[in-house]
């Protein structure tokens, strides 16, 4: 195990252990729409879809066939199936400098090979540094987070709201300890091979659920739990000495990124435990300032975690496009900031 360093926020779902994990089970590379691209200084997939990649466009797709123009394949830079943001022109330094000259291969790369756009997924402020001074579009959307404002204890956080989510949380988080529901927290270097099938099959239960075919492999799993060891987590829940549910965690050295959650039985009171509160516990636990839980999801803002805003930005080869585009985002926008004023009403923190 090498000691928990401090790399940039979210980098370690393009570090290549994690890209190389991805690529050495197939869940990236030939077959699968996610072709990676040599040269440029990024996280750059050539992609066929626009599956497991939360920034949607679908609607852009469908307009530019209707126009006449070719959609895909497109160019992608980000941290497949991780709506996380982090580092994309700036992974491993913080060079300006650099991170220009990897837009410059980007655009290059796109007009080469004649792509009708190209998209860079959860940007970095210092990625946001660099593409504000550029000609692509901007996009963002929210996601929640919890902030740890040092809080001593679950307790001590649970002061910090409202009277009717703080009963709500005890009340939810009392539900699943009744039944006599256990939970346990395994990193890669405690982790039995039992116990990762076990949440293998609680991932593949929920992509089940919704009709999803599951893009990550058993082979990923175990071999990102060993590359990483303690930066990759289970929260197993166990039932009268038996596993029937986990969810699968990421960490570095300031967040907890919560990833993919499933159950063998249906138990919404274990999900809020699992997903929510053991999160929660765990970061004021172990110092960590941030928990992201995943994307959307706005009931999450009764159980502490607040809107954070994610960004993206878009190049077209197209200026029709871009213009369409350009206007459709400046209405979203709009939407967006007047949704962020209706989420104020359900702030569950004190004054």
């Amino acid at each position: 195990m090498s000691p928990l360093e401090a790399p940039a926020a979210g980098e370690v779902f393009v570090d290549p252990r994690f890209l190389g994990a991805l690529s050495d089970n197939h869940c990236i590379g030939p077959g699968t729409g996610w072709n990676p691209v040599q040269g440029i200084e990024a996280p750059a997939f050539v992609k066929t879809h626009s599956h497991g990649e939360f920034v949607f466009d679908w609607m852009w797709a469908q307009a530019a066939q209707q126009a006449g123009i070719r959609w895909y394949p497109k160019l992608l830079i980000a941290a497949p199936f991780s709506p996380v943001t982090g580092p994309r022109l700036c992974v491993g330094h913080t060079s300006v400098e650099r991170a220009q000259h990897t837009l410059s291969q980007i655009e290059a790369f796109c007009q080469d090979a004649n792509l009708s756009n190209a998209g860079i997924n959860f940007c970095s402020a210092l990625d946001r540094e660099v593409l504000d001074s550029s000609e692509w579009l901007a996009r963002f959307d929210w996601q929640f987070h919890w902030e740890n404002k040092g809080y001593r204890d679950f307790e001590d956080f649970l002061t910090t709201l409202k009277r009717k989510p703080r009963k709500n949380i005890k009340a939810e988080r009392r539900k699943a300890h009744d039944q006599g529901w256990a939970f346990r927290w395994l990193d890669g270097d405690n982790l039995d091979e039992p116990t990762l099938r076990l949440a293998y099959q609680c991932y593949q239960t929920t992509h089940a659920m919704y009709g999803n075919h599951p893009a990550l492999s058993f082979g990923f799993f175990s071999d990102i739990a060993r590359e990483l060891g303690e930066q990759f987590m289970l929260c197993v829940a166990g039932l009268d000495g038996q596993d029937l549910a986990a969810a699968i965690f990421f960490k570095d050295s300031e967040r907890l990124y919560g990833r993919y959650w499933g159950s063998l039985i249906e138990t919404k009171d274990v999900h809020f435990e699992v997903c929510y509160y053991q999160g929660i516990d765990y970061c004021i636990r172990h110092g960590l300032k941030w928990f992201e839980p995943g994307a959307q999801g706005e009931h999450k803002i009764k159980r502490g975690f607040l809107p954070q805003a994610t960004h993206s930005y878009h190049w077209f080869a197209s200026d029709q496009l871009k213009s369409a585009i350009g206007d459709y985002l400046r209405r979203e926008k709009m939407a967006l900031m007047a949704y962020r004023d209706d989420l104020a009403s359900l702030n569950p923190y004190a004054e």
